[in-house]
């Protein structure tokens, strides 16, 4: 049996701040990932105040997608190469900003992260990737351990927008599903 190639993804980047979205930081996401096609208006991480101790008050969350497709295999790279870029903007040790990439295929969103569970699988670098929600019957559908941002209407309707890119961008490059 040939092995086939896989199916290229959308990259795209869930975004905390305290320091807002610099121009800096989009063109060093450029440089490294290629043109950035959406990038939602921030709004209030209210979810959980998991990251204040590390980031402080008044965390902003948005999310950004590049245009140029990927090979999923390429997620570990990306979420080794975004933490880098994290600490260019740390101050003292700790985060402003968390990128937190990850991928948009035509049936899932999928994350990758650096903890281990047992929901999640190993994807290299010492790093792991779960499958966050699933396309279904024109919306997604979260599992036990979605974040709670991530099962949030306002979040998924920044995701089916992007997943409307992603398929838009397969139909005119001619990618068969």
């Amino acid at each position: 049996m040939t092995p086939r190639p896989y199916q290229e993804a959308k990259l795209f980047m869930g975004i905390l701040s305290t320091i807002g979205f610099p121009d800096s930081l989009r063109s060093g996401l450029e440089e490294a990932f290629g043109p950035v096609d959406i990038i939602s208006d921030p709004f209030p991480f209210s979810f959980t105040d998991y990251y204040t101790g590390e980031m402080g008050e008044g965390i902003e969350r948005s999310f950004i997608s590049f245009s140029r497709l990927i090979p999923p295999d390429q997620l570990a790279a990306a979420k080794t190469l975004t933490d880098s870029i994290e600490m260019q903007y740390a101050e003292e040790g700790k985060r402003r900003i968390n990128l937190d990439p990850g991928l948009i295929t035509e049936a899932s969103i999928i994350l990758a992260t650096t903890k281990n569970r047992a929901h999640r699988i190993a994807i290299g670098m010492s790093l792991y990737a779960e499958v966050t929600l699933i396309y279904q019957s024109k919306g997604f559908i979260s599992f036990p351990w979605t974040y709670s941002d991530y099962r949030s209407s306002h979040v998924q309707e920044i995701l089916l927008g992007m997943r409307k890119a992603y398929l838009a961008e397969r139909k005119m490059a001619g990618m068969q599903g």
